[in-house]
């Protein structure tokens, strides 16, 4: 029989037991509450790189939208004539209104064409500090035989870039704001299977592209 003065050796047990309990319980909550913070964390970064990444995107293309409106603007006399189309900042002019089948000499009307084309380009490459690459496309039909001026379609599509290059150059062009391309037969906006298409595909295409800096020696 436990009098008075003897001490509760049960509560004590029980006390010292449930110590360690809420001391483990408390570790866990913070190991959970850790563990809900850096996935917070986490997410909130997540959220801020999306953010930044839709943002450049708008802004990306906010500028193209501004780029071809302003192409587009330079160019509307040209383009109301129908010889010039305007495709994702691409000026394409028909083969067939430069130059005569298997031939790199320019037509009068082709001249006149390129004539009109160099004001509003060079006031908007200046603007810009940009350079315009002129590409030259064929279809896939071969170089007629018998035909000693050209090897192949890459040839001809090179000698046509290089005319209408040269053609710019004469009517006041800067010569640092041009350079040319050649795809031959490659990269067709057309089938080849019937002509219409092949007439679509012999084509000379024009492009602003950014101006290259050097840097170093």
């Amino acid at each position: 029989m436990m009098t008075a003065d003897e001490p509760d050796f049960d509560a004590e047990g029980e006390a010292e037991q449930t110590a360690p309990v809420w001391a483990v319980f408390g570790d866990l909550m913070a190991g959970v509450l850790g563990a809900f913070v850096l996935i917070l964390i986490g997410v909130l970064f997540t959220q801020m790189d999306l953010v930044a990444s839709l943002q450049a995107e708008m802004h990306k293309r906010q500028a193209e939208e501004s780029r071809r409106m302003a192409l587009e603007k330079a160019l509307a006399i040209p383009l109301r004539s129908g010889r010039v189309t305007l495709d994702n900042g691409r000026i394409g002019i028909s083969g067939s209104v430069l130059f005569a089948l298997n031939a790199d000499e320019l037509r009068p009307d082709g001249r006149q064409l390129l004539e009109s084309l160099v004001p509003p380009l060079k006031v908007y490459l200046g603007e810009r500090d940009e350079m315009l690459m002129v590409s030259g496309f064929t279809d896939n039909s071969p170089v007629q035989p018998g035909n000693p001026r050209f090897a192949d379609n890459l040839e001809l599509s090179a000698r046509r870039a290089v005319t209408v290059t040269r053609a710019l150059i004469e009517q006041g062009m800067p010569p640092d704001r041009v350079f040319s391309a050649a795809f031959g037969e490659q990269q067709p906006v057309a089938s080849n299977a019937d002509e219409p298409g092949r007439a679509l595909n012999r084509r000379v295409e024009m492009a602003p592209v950014p101006k290259v800096t050097r840097s170093g020696p």
